[in-house]
């Protein structure tokens, strides 16, 4: 979206600094956002953001050199200022909050937006796309969900976009119900509620709290779209006003996958008498396909014209991405982990035609007092799910190991790494052709490198 610097001020209540023409703010426009001197190109405007390691004052210079129309700023900068204007606020996120909002309300077009513990991402990235088969629809670019990055999406829309599909993360109660209040949305779509980001809460039912949120925000005449195989998903229904439209593989669901086969392949199934196949990994991924065809159904598409669209989805990059070395079948879902997840995966793992099925699970991260029993849940069932060999990847992972041989995985097929390199190499001179193995854990644990290092020429 484009603003004009007066708009820009009007919608902060910024005090600004400038000493050009007047009438110059009126006609000078902000054509871009961001935070970041490094990335900034001409015509944006800079929010001078004080972060854990940088303070972005002191690269204001940097954003006007590189053609930056102006800053948003909570103090005095040290370079001369009269060519360019500064906006002076007392809190520049809060100021590119504001300023986002204004601009939501000024588009006005239709938001969806996407929550839940697992399977936001891929849900944003699978409905935009089914959308865009007939409509200009924008979305959040990567993970872009949190006080900073959804109101840079916002501002990001193209004016022309007919919808936009938003993702919004949470690691704390109340972080969902302000960022709603900025995006306004009309849908919301929870995909699950899980244990992920649980440390911040004294149970799960905190986690699903917070989940609740997005629907609570909703309009009255908004449409809550909810996993009918998550009970505690399925509940949020009784907080919203408006209409409710389900999803899932249980009877009950009004969006329902049936006659599903699952393969190494992929899945096929069915809803409402269409028949879809996809190369996505896992019910789960059918799971999130079913989510956007329901919201799909809401702007009255077509499943049967959706069929190829489905077919051409492709996992993101280290979220189950599928390849082959030295027959060797490996399975990327590095990018992050939480309990559900990795249930998930397994299960995908379970369902591969394979000599040996072998997991490398890093440590789950922001788990807080119930790390030590998730991870030994996990490896409990990881022994029962078709699992052949474990390795666990740093930290809590090691419990993970411990009561999967209590489980009765053999510890001849049980091994704990302190690090994803160390796991990564012995990995390359343990596995064999025909094996399956699949790679999983938290961002922080960045189990990316064990498979690297296990790709990696001696």
């Amino acid at each position: 979206m484009e603003l004009s610097l007066a708009q820009i001020g009007k919608a902060t209540e910024a005090q600004v600094s400038y000493t050009g023409a007047p009438g110059a703010l009126r006609e000078t426009r902000a054509t871009g956002w961001s935070i970041d001197s490094r990335s900034v190109g001409a015509g944006d405007l800079f929010f001078a953001i004080k972060g854990e390691r940088y303070d972005g004052h002191a690269f204001t210079s940097t954003a006007f050199a590189r053609g930056a129309v102006a800053a948003v700023v909570s103090e005095p900068v040290l370079e001369q200022q009269a060519a360019r204007p500064l906006l002076r606020v007392p809190d520049t996120v809060e100021a590119l909050q504001k300023v986002a909002r204004w601009a939501r309300q000024k588009w006005g077009r239709p938001v969806i937006a996407v929550t839940g513990s697992a399977g936001k991402t891929s849900t944003k990235d699978i409905l935009a796309q089914l959308l865009s088969t007939r409509l200009r629809a924008a979305k959040t670019s990567g993970n872009f969900n949190n006080h900073i990055g959804l109101p840079l999406t916002l501002l990001r829309i193209p004016e022309d976009s007919e919808v936009a599909v938003i993702e919004i993360g949470m690691n704390h109660a109340g972080e969902i119900r302000h960022l709603a209040g900025i995006a306004e949305p009309q849908i919301g779509v929870v995909t699950n509620v899980g244990y992920a980001h649980v440390e911040a809460f004294e149970s799960i039912e905190g986690v699903a709290a917070a989940k609740r949120e997005l629907i609570e925000s909703l309009p009255a005449t908004g449409v809550a779209v909810l996993n009918a195989d998550d009970k505690r998903v399925l509940a949020f229904r009784h907080v919203h006003a408006g209409r409710t439209l389900t999803y899932g593989f249980s009877e009950s669901a009004e969006i329902r996958a049936a006659d599903l086969e699952m393969s190494a392949r992929g899945a096929s199934f069915t809803v409402r008498g269409v028949r879809f196949r996809t190369v996505l990994i896992g019910r789960h991924g059918v799971s999130n396909i079913l989510a956007a065809l329901a919201v799909a159904s809401l702007f009255d598409f077509d499943f049967a014209q959706l069929v190829s669209a489905v077919a051409a989805l492709a996992p993101g990059k280290m979220r189950g991405e599928r390849s082959h070395w030295r027959g060797i079948a490996v399975i990327d879902d590095c990018y992050n982990s939480n309990p559900e997840a990795a249930r998930n995966m397994l299960d995908a793992l379970r369902d591969e035609p394979a000599r040996r099925r072998i997991a490398v699970l890093g440590e789950m991260l922001e788990l807080g007092h119930l790390a030590e029993r998730l991870h030994r849940d996990l490896g409990a069932y990881a022994a029962n799910a078709g699992v052949d060999v474990l390795v666990g990847v740093r930290g809590v992972s090691r419990s993970l190991v411990d009561e999967a041989i209590r489980a009765g995985l053999s510890d001849h097929a049980a091994f704990f790494f302190d690090d994803p390199e160390r796991a990564g190499a012995f990995l390359r001179d343990f596995v064999r052709p025909g094996d399956a193995i699949l790679f999983k854990g938290s961002r922080g644990t960045h189990i990316e490198k064990a498979l690297a290092a296990m790709e990696a020429e001696a």
